[in-house]
C-alpha cells in the first residue's frame, strides 16, 4: 500500500467504523476456524473484523479472512513497526493499537495502513489529534471511565470520534453508541471462545445478527 497521511487514515477509519455498530475483536487460536468464523460474522451483519495479534496463527487468520467476500479485516494489538509490516503483508486493511507511539504511527503511515490508535485520557486523545487523528479507539473503555468519561470529552473535544473497546458487551454497548462522539464499539462477545471451539457458526451468526440489528450508532 502507498504511504497514507493522518488525515486520510482518519477518513478511512471513520468509513470503516460506520459500516456496522460493532467491530468483533477476535483471537483466532485455530486457523481452520478462521474462514468459517469470518463468514458467520459477515453473514450476521458485522463485516468489519479485528483479528488481534495474540496467537501464533493470527497473521494466517488475517490472510484467510481477507479473502472473504464483503469483509474488511484489520489487525489488532499492533505494537511495533514489524507488526505493521506483517499485518500489511497478510492483507490487513486497517490496524488497531491499544495506545499510540510516534514510532508506531510513523510505521503505519509509511506502510499506508489506516490506524485506529488507542487513547484512554484527554491528554492522549489531544496528542493524537495533534498528529491529525480524529478517529480513535477508547481503551480500556470500562476501566478508563466508561461512557461517563467519553460523554465528558464530547464537549471540549467535539472533533474526535471514538470506538470504545474493553469491557464492552451487549448490555452496555448502546449506552456508548448513544453518545455523539462514538461511531461504533469493539467487543468479543459476538464471537465467544466456546462457540468458536465448538464450531457453532450458527450461534456466532445469531450473536452478530443481534448486535447488528438491535444496536444503533
Amino acid at each position: 500500500m502507498a504511504r497514507i497521511s493522518a488525515q486520510d487514515a482518519s477518513k478511512r477509519t471513520v468509513e470503516i467504523c460506520e459500516l456496522a455498530p460493532v467491530v468483533p475483536v477476535l483471537i483466532v487460536e485455530d486457523i481452520t476456524t478462521a474462514a468459517d468464523l469470518g463468514n458467520a460474522l459477515i453473514a450476521g451483519g458485522l463485516p468489519v473484523l479485528e483479528v488481534t495479534l495474540r496467537s501464533e496463527c493470527a497473521l494466517d487468520a488475517i490472510k484467510a479472512m481477507s479473502e472473504l467476500d464483503c469483509g474488511v479485516v484489520g489487525a489488532g494489538t499492533l505494537i511495533t513497526p514489524q507488526d505493521v509490516k506483517n499485518a500489511v503483508a497478510a492483507g490487513a486493511k486497517f490496524g488497531v493499537s491499544p495506545g499510540a507511539t510516534d514510532i508506531l504511527i510513523d510505521a503505519c503511515e509509511a506502510e499506508g495502513l489506516p490506524l485506529l490508535a488507542g487513547a484512554a485520557s484527554a491528554t492522549e486523545a489531544m496528542r493524537l489529534l495533534e498528529r491529525g487523528y480524529t478517529m480513535q479507539k477508547f481503551f480500556p473503555a470500562e476501566a478508563a471511565g466508561g461512557a461517563p468519561l467519553l460523554k465528558s470529552l464530547a464537549s471540549p473535544l467535539p472533533q474526535i470520534s471514538f470506538c470504545p473497546t474493553g469491557g464492552v458487551s451487549l448490555s452496555n454497548a448502546q449506552t456508548y453508541l448513544d453518545l455523539p462522539n462514538v461511531r461504533c464499539v469493539g467487543g468479543s462477545w459476538v464471537a465467544p471462545s466456546d462457540a468458536i471451539k465448538a464450531k457453532d457458526w450458527a450461534k456466532v451468526q445469531e450473536l452478530a445478527s443481534a448486535a447488528a440489528t438491535k444496536l444503533h450508532a
